[in-house]
């Protein structure tokens, strides 16, 4: 029985004599594999499972000073909505997001608080520094801001600005997403020797 080969622009129809074909047994052989070949798609676990990471970021609704604005407009507004790029389901519990935003100022008091909610976030977790008062202290260098979240935060991207415009955080999402699909393990405990930083009760 001949087969009948079906090109992307023809009709309906043709495919669906061909999937007849296909379920009578009548495409054999050469054919089959043939046939199997144009709709099989091969890929490795890590790699679906970094593709689903990437494009189903879930960050953490946390912002701390004017930075705070900016990161709210980005998420929310329809004219700069991350809904576009994977990222938009907004948790407000640590406990169901996988991305901390920090954004604003940390002051010495605030910073063990962030770390605690850090440390309930689901795993793998990413964090993204916005804003110069998170990455260094900015302007408000004093002694009552912690220099930068890296102090006691592994940081994932770093956004500049004062504050930083919103297509600088979509920017930077789209960083992080490049390396949650390049890089699976993402194993920053192992790289800092910090096993045993999870929370325990």
């Amino acid at each position: 029985m001949e087969v009948i080969r079906s090109k992307p622009s023809e009709d309906m129809r043709v495919r669906g004599l061909r999937a007849r074909q296909l379920l009578r047994g009548d495409i054999e052989g050469d054919d089959l594999e043939r046939y199997v070949e144009e709709r099989v798609l091969l890929s490795r676990l890590e790699d679906a499972q970094n593709w689903a990471r990437k494009n189903a970021l879930f960050p953490l609704g946390f912002g701390l000073a004017c930075c705070a604005i900016e990161m709210i407009t980005t998420i929310g507004s329809p004219r700069n909505d991350l809904s576009r790029f994977g990222a938009e389901v907004i948790r407000f519990t640590p406990r169901q997001a996988d991305l901390l935003i920090i954004s604003g100022r940390v002051s010495i008091k605030m910073a063990p608080v962030i770390r605690r909610l850090y440390d309930q976030m689901l795993e793998p977790k990413w964090v993204i520094s916005m804003g110069a008062c998170a990455s260094s202290a900015g302007m408000f260098n004093n002694y009552a801001l912690v220099a930068g979240v890296d102090k006691f935060l592994p940081v994932d991207v770093y956004v500049p600005g004062c504050p930083p415009r919103p297509e600088a955080l979509i920017y930077s999402i789209n960083k992080l997403q490049d390396k949650i699909a390049g890089d699976p393990g993402l194993g920053w405990r192992e790289r800092y020797r910090a096993e045993g930083t999870e929370e325990l009760a």
